[in-house]
């Protein structure tokens, strides 16, 4: 589809307008000008995206603060971090259509100033004596950060060509991922200086950088023209058709859900487990942001590997491995080693963002081996290319917002397995049986002889 667009310089601020004449896979125009706005975007797009993580995540590290004033249990604090997650995962499908409506950068702008409301109401109301309801409803409006990854993907998806995917969606998602690990360690200085009787800084720390992340991206980044003639709801009802499109959400679950739901958990799983040594919220935090901070990045480096290797082939090997991790983790659990669960955890979040960026890369790479059978089938190529990047676009939206529903199953199977026992012992089978499975699609799929004839280049 063809939309009226009016061109803008590669070095002037964009204000609303809409760029046109865009072809990153031209090597000539990628290097003359397309290089050089897409990298401007990506810097703007993963500051916002980092904003996004960081306010979805406030959970995470709030739940450390409510002591005995908030008459909160342990289940309940695990339903404090579930329901952020299960928010966000839900308005990741609109927010990937958001940005074919309105464009990506006016998208930008306003789901990064719609931050505001979360960081400002719990700034104001969090407090001891406040009802476990009222506590409810301000995790779920922190789930409007979980939503900003959806959009930011599909529309730094649109800017770069297909040899350079996989590291752009890897520095993008690595960049916005590592916003988890942020706000954990604010938390922790505020632990360490304040105390946790003022859990109101944390939110209080990131209204003003709210502020500055949708001003960023108001000056500096740009709407691609030919999105706001795509309807994203029509792609993603054409990719639903499409049996790759539940086999990527089933992987993803796998990576980015183990991320998200391990990076919300990780430090209730420390108190309830080894509670002698984590007696304190100031020494569960101490350990909390390392798994995150890890996991966000290493999900670039997957992404550089499925450049070099293959997504399939490096997304097979990492959930292998991350089966091995879950086994590491329940032997450790088993025998009460901290030292053992502590290398497990961390493998498994080094492990989860390698296959973030591996199974992103894989995506793109499926639509443009269709886009290619479909030109030899006589489809002109712009038609085709065309169709291989709404696709895409529309499968990023639809598999981050499945695969983040996996972070909600990792925090319900923690909340029932502790309820049940004092351990997490069924929770890490779980965890080891999946990833065995996860391995086994991707083999079968993408990898067995017959796969890799159709699908030799993912």
């Amino acid at each position: 589809m063809t939309a009226t667009v009016q061109p803008v310089s590669a070095s002037a601020p964009p204000r609303a307008r809409f760029l046109g004449d865009w072809r990153p896979e031209d090597p000539e125009f990628w290097e003359r000008t397309g290089a050089r706005v897409a990298r401007r975007n990506l810097v703007h797009s993963v500051l916002t995206e980092h904003i996004g993580f960081s306010v979805w995540s406030l959970w995470s590290v709030l739940v450390l603060f409510l002591g005995p004033g908030y008459g909160v249990d342990t289940a309940g604090k695990f339903v404090l971090t579930a329901v952020p997650t299960a928010v966000g995962a839900a308005l990741r499908l609109p927010y990937t259509f958001a940005v074919a409506r309105f464009g990506g950068r006016n998208w930008t702008v306003f789901s990064a100033a719609l931050l505001l409301v979360p960081t400002v109401l719990a700034a104001l109301v969090l407090r001891p004596g406040v009802s476990y309801g009222t506590l409810v409803a301000l995790a779920a409006v922190a789930g409007v950060g979980g939503g900003n990854f959806a959009s930011s993907m599909a529309n730094i998806n649109s800017f770069y060509p297909q040899r350079l995917k996989g590291r752009a969606l890897g520095v993008n998602a690595g960049g916005g991922n590592i916003g988890v690990a942020t706000v954990q360690l604010v938390g922790l200085l505020i632990l360490a200086t304040a105390g946790a009787a003022h859990p109101r800084l944390l939110p209080g720390v990131y209204i003003p950088l709210v502020v500055l992340s949708a001003l960023g991206a108001a000056l500096w980044m740009d709407n691609l023209g030919p999105q706001r003639g795509e309807r994203g709801p029509g792609a993603m009802r054409e990719v639903a058709r499409d049996a790759h499109t539940w086999v990527m959400s089933l992987l993803y679950i796998g990576t980015f859900g183990s991320f998200i739901g391990f990076g919300f958990a990780f430090g209730q799983v420390l108190q309830v487990q080894f509670h002698e040594q984590f007696d304190t919220p100031l020494k569960a935090a101490y350990l909390t942001f390392l798994g995150p901070l890890v996991g966000s990045l290493s999900r670039p480096l997957g992404g550089l590997l499925a450049d070099r290797w293959g997504g399939a082939r490096v997304t097979l090997w990492n959930f292998a491995a991350m089966a091995a991790g879950a086994l590491a983790v329940l032997i450790a659990s088993l025998q009460h080693s901290l030292a053992l669960f502590l290398t497990g955890f961390v493998a498994l979040f080094v492990l989860s963002g390698l296959g973030n960026g591996s199974t992103y890369k894989m995506i793109p790479a499926i639509y443009a081996v269709k886009a290619r059978a479909a030109e030899e089938a006589g489809t002109p190529a712009p038609e085709a290319q065309e169709t291989s990047r709404r696709h895409a676009s529309a499968l990023i939206g639809l598999a981050g917002a499945i695969g983040a529903f996996g972070g909600v199953l990792v925090n319900a199977a923690f909340r029932e397995t502790f309820l049940s026992t004092d351990n997490g012992d069924a929770a890490y089978m779980a965890f080891l049986g999946w990833y065995a499975l996860c391995a086994a699609v991707t083999w079968w799929t993408y990898l067995r002889p017959a796969a890799r004839r159709a699908f030799g280049g993912v």
